[in-house]
């Protein structure tokens, strides 16, 4: 990489990270925190609350990577931080658990990722663009780890109140490394004709990456609706589960560091990105068989390192591959899509996965989960490795 890109990199990364640490923090104790409200007896209004920050994400998240195409990256970025702290603020002060869910929705209407990776994008070469989305993933998991082990602390120390004041503050922190450390972004693409939304729906390529990441992120939501379960019955409590998760992530991305782009730097993108699909559904059939067994802890937190390595490779490789296959001219649309499909399956997992644990148990979860990443290797099959420019 050279200075200028491992500068973007490492900004942009900071810029995932804070908003992702202030998003992380409230899962570990929402669901506990949310029954003090008034209405936080109704369980359905509780997982409204939880979910509809990932509907209005999608709702929006095409239209900001489409505004960053026409006016800019940065611009749109600070905008969609200073909505979200808005919406922290809102959920900070909410009396209710409707305000509170206000409040998350307006968070939800900060939907700067596709915005973020497409500047990203404009600022490194296609050869170390997965090495610098991988930055990104890596800052993404070691929140997710973090936030296992502050959350309960903090909610303990500044309660939600607190926590949702704190993922505000993150937020403006955000701001300003926009304004001030990540690198001016590329004027090119503010001078290329515009390119046709068309040229992004009837990709093929682009479908088979779009319905990948919902798939995965689908999976990923719904696994969590039964793993914390798993764990205490293999005799881990609740607030020592970080001790399975952190360095289940951590050691998944020292192999993935050591592995993924030796691999693809020989050409081994595509056999790299397939077989990693077929380890994250391996877990869930690991997952599945551990459900009518005794759960073992050291089996399970073989197979999070597992899951964590699959889905941080895929993590890392699909929005770069993204942004290589999409017109230079729609790269903030093709994100916007990409990241909009992303936002539906965080949705659809916690609403479809609350559903199968509830009227088939755990079982049927996992088994579903399976199917769809066998279904998601049927449809990539096909994929080629786009060609790296920029050598």
């Amino acid at each position: 990489m050279t200075v200028m890109e491992r500068r973007a990199s490492f900004s942009l990364a900071s810029i995932f990270a804070l908003r992702m640490l202030g998003l992380f923090l409230i899962l570990p104790v929402f669901a506990i925190e949310a029954a003090r409200y008034p209405g936080g007896d109704d369980a359905a209004m509780v997982g409204l609350t939880m979910g509809i920050y990932g509907l209005t994400q999608a709702m929006l998240q095409f239209l900001y990577g489409l505004a960053s195409d026409r006016v800019g990256r940065k611009p749109v970025i600070v905008f969609g931080l200073l909505v979200f702290a808005v919406g922290s603020l809102v959920a900070a002060w909410a009396p209710t658990l409707t305000w509170l869910a206000i409040g998350r929705a307006v968070q939800g209407a900060g939907a700067v990722s596709a915005a973020v990776t497409a500047l990203l994008a404009d600022q490194t070469r296609d050869v170390v663009r997965t090495k610098s989305m991988a930055m990104v993933g890596a800052s993404i998991g070691l929140m997710f780890a973090l936030s296992l082990v502050a959350a309960p602390l903090l909610a303990d120390w500044i309660g939600l109140v607190g926590i949702f004041v704190l993922t505000g503050v993150l937020a403006l922190l955000g701001v300003a490394a926009v304004i001030w450390w990540v690198p001016a972004e590329p004027l090119q693409h503010k001078n290329q004709p515009r390119g046709r939304l068309a040229d992004v729906i009837h990709s093929a390529a682009l479908l088979r990456l779009n319905f990948g990441v919902f798939v995965l992120h689908a999976v990923q939501l719904a696994m969590w609706l039964a793993l914390p379960t798993m764990l205490v019955g293999a005799g881990l409590a609740r607030e020592d589960h970080w001790q399975v998760y952190l360095p289940a992530v951590l050691g998944s991305f020292v192999v993935m560091g050591g592995s993924l782009f030796q691999l693809e730097k020989h050409g081994y993108l595509r056999a790299v990105f397939l077989t990693s699909i077929v380890l994250t559904a391996m877990v869930q059939l690991g997952l599945l068989w551990q459900v009518d067994a005794m759960p073992d802890i050291v089996l399970l937190g073989g197979l999070l390192f597992v899951f964590f390595y699959g889905f941080n490779v895929l993590e890392a490789s699909q929005p770069s591959i993204v942004s290589r296959l999409a017109p230079p001219a729609s790269r903030g649309a093709a994100i916007g899509v990409y990241n909009t499909l992303q936002s539906l399956g965080f949705f659809a997992g916690g609403m479809g996965g609350g559903w199968l644990m509830k009227h088939g148990g755990a079982s049927s979860l996992f088994a579903v989960c399976a199917g769809l990443m066998f279904l998601w290797l049927v449809i990539a099959w096909p994929m080629q490795a786009p060609e790296a420019r920029g050598h």
